[in-house]
């Protein structure tokens, strides 16, 4: 999120909160801005408004209340928390304090997915019968804490990137979804927790979607988008297995969150991100089956696979990337719009992650009972 923040110029960085001394410091560098060893101390900054909090999921919970309990507007990243009663903590934190809540960012915010929606929404097409999802990375295989392979605390493909995945199909599906049965796989002893899935959501009015996700690090699904990468960027193809081999160097678990914490914020090996990317960001391959056309979003826009013709509905080139995550918090702090991507919204995508998650473990078809439907537009 840290180019969209230096680019918008709806937004001031004030202040941040770090136990790392690095970040801490290059924080102060960069921005001139006040640096804090604790949350507490962030939400008690008056020239503070609204909190980013990028802190492990585990912590997701504690520190919106946190924030909240200081009338701070907060933007959260996904997954929204770990459970449904920390999600309905969350939203009664919110709504106590008056203060709007945003979660992101999910890949539900990219443009292309939002332009297939009011495709969608405007009835051209027809109505949605069917999404297909479907994206294969090397998530896996990046360096990770011990939490991050760790489900219990949030950790694997499900609760890290099925939170994207899921959201876009919700997004495209109208956000009800019926029921859940899914599989999970974990299949590296030395990664113990799910790195891939497969799943079969049913909608309340008849939709059904398939979202199938891994993280092993062989297939690369980018192939199916002109080797564009998930934030928009064109993928180096001699990189191929670059992870892997960079993880079998780190030689141990305690080396290779050491090599994380480096790559973090402030760290010896941190790189600031680009400030804006050739493309739109995307998350795989997906397909929305309508009544008379598949629609696909792309990170230039959506193709229209019409009943007589095959179109490319383009979209402009990004100034910055995630630029619509800040769109979405300014309105709803600023405008007092109700947020697309608000609390309940996000508990409900929680919901379908946990029946993947409960699926896969009792072979069961999974109820749910924590829906909602987009906001009105």
């Amino acid at each position: 999120m840290l180019p969209s923040f230096i680019a918008d110029r709806r937004v001031e960085l004030v202040a941040a909160a770090d136990p790392r001394d690095e970040a801490r410091r290059r924080f102060a560098a960069d921005f001139g801005g006040r640096t804090c060893e604790s949350i507490e101390e962030l939400c008690a900054d008056k020239s503070v408004e609204v909190v980013y909090v990028a802190t492990p999921h585990q912590l997701h919970a504690r520190h919106v209340a946190i924030a909240a309990g200081q009338r701070k507007h907060v933007l959260v990243e996904k997954p929204m928390a770990l459970t449904l009663e920390q999600c309905a903590e969350m939203i009664q934190s919110v709504r106590r304090a008056g203060v709007q809540m945003v979660v992101g960012h999910s890949h539900s915010f990219d443009a292309p997915y939002r332009r297939a929606r009011e495709i969608v929404a405007s009835g051209a097409v027809g109505k949605p019968r069917m999404i297909s999802a479907f994206n294969f990375t090397d998530f896996l295989y990046r360096p990770r804490r011990p939490e991050e392979l760790d489900t219990a605390q949030g950790g694997g493909a499900v609760f890290s990137q099925g939170a994207h995945q899921i959201d876009i199909v919700r997004l495209l599906g109208g956000g009800r979804v019926k029921s859940v049965r899914a599989a999970t796989g974990a299949w590296d002893r030395s990664r113990p927790t799910e790195g891939a899935y497969a799943a079969l959501l049913s909608f309340e009015d008849g939709l059904f979607a398939t979202a199938v996700y891994s993280g092993y690090a062989h297939f690369d699904s980018d192939e199916f988008a002109g080797w564009i990468g998930e934030m928009g960027q064109r993928k180096d193809l001699a990189a191929y297995g670059k992870v892997r081999k960079a993880l079998a160097r780190a030689g141990s678990a305690q080396r290779e969150a050491e090599l994380k914490v480096a790559r973090n914020y402030g760290g010896a090996e941190y790189a600031p991100a680009k400030p804006s990317a050739a493309l739109h960001q995307h998350f795989g391959e997906v397909v929305v089956s309508c009544e008379h056309a598949d629609l696909r979003p792309l990170p230039t826009g959506v193709m229209i696979y019409g009943d007589g013709e095959a179109r490319l509905d383009p979209l402009p080139t990004p100034k910055v990337s995630r630029e619509e995550v800040i769109d979405e918090l300014y309105a709803a702090v600023a405008q007092g719009h109700k947020p697309v991507h608000g609390g309940d919204w996000a508990m409900a995508t929680l919901e379908v992650c946990l029946a993947i998650l409960k699926s896969a473990r009792d072979g069961s078809e999974i109820a749910l009972k924590h829906q909602t439907s987009l906001p009105a537009p």
